[in-house]
């Protein structure tokens, strides 16, 4: 593991905003209620972290798949209330991810609050790696986190490129753990070795397995 990228657990955020990348890509069911909470619950520890310093957490995430523009079936609102029942406390909500009033409910967060923005995918220059958008979701925070392994792989504005803007950026407890994890099986696999994989997307997996034939 890449032990130059700092842990949460390196930094102190009394006093800071921290924005941090989630995955919050979760499943809706026709109510539009979260069916399944695993992603929502793996974020929690980083977000009670940076909370118990004295910080404060803007959480940014994509949901589902919006062809263009803003659809109310992937609002991430819908998932406000979940977050608020794991994480034990109130949320906000920005109904937009940049722009002033993003802005505004960002820079007027107190310590131990919690803001979620609306849906990154709202915007195509999240896919694009727009440098312009990832300069603009900078400003929400003074310090970056990085929680989101599942996305991590993709060259989008919130992930890879929103990084240089910050002085200050590190991962969160989810990303180290499969990092972590990751190393275990790549670089020191006890053995006999078997993997399996699963997913929707086998075109996201082929390097993986590529590499994977190396070891197995």
């Amino acid at each position: 593991m890449n032990n130059r990228i700092k842990s949460v657990d390196n930094l102190d955020f009394s006093g800071k905003r921290a924005l941090i990348r989630v995955d919050f890509n979760v499943p809706l069911d026709e109510h539009q209620n979260v069916s399944d909470d695993t992603r929502i619950r793996s974020a929690i520890p980083t977000i009670k972290k940076i909370l118990s310093d004295g910080g404060s957490c803007i959480l940014m995430s994509h949901l589902g798949r919006p062809k263009s523009g803003p659809e109310d079936v992937f609002s991430l609102r819908h998932v406000v209330n979940c977050l608020q029942k794991n994480l034990g406390q109130g949320v906000k909500f920005a109904p937009d991810c940049i722009g002033q009033e993003a802005v505004n409910l960002a820079t007027g967060l107190k310590p131990g609050e919690v803001l979620l923005l609306e849906n990154l995918r709202f915007y195509k220059e999240e896919e694009k790696g727009d440098e312009e958008f990832a300069e603009k979701l900078s400003k929400l925070g003074d310090v970056y986190v990085n929680d989101a392994f599942g996305t991590a792989h993709r060259a989008h504005a919130s992930t890879s490129v929103i990084a240089k803007f910050f002085d200050t950026k590190a991962s969160g407890y989810l990303m180290r753990s499969e990092l972590e994890n990751a190393d275990k099986v790549m670089e020191k696999p006890e053995r006999p070795y078997t993997a399996i994989m699963g997913g929707a997307k086998i075109s996201d997996k082929i390097l993986i397995i590529e590499r994977l034939l190396e070891k197995v």
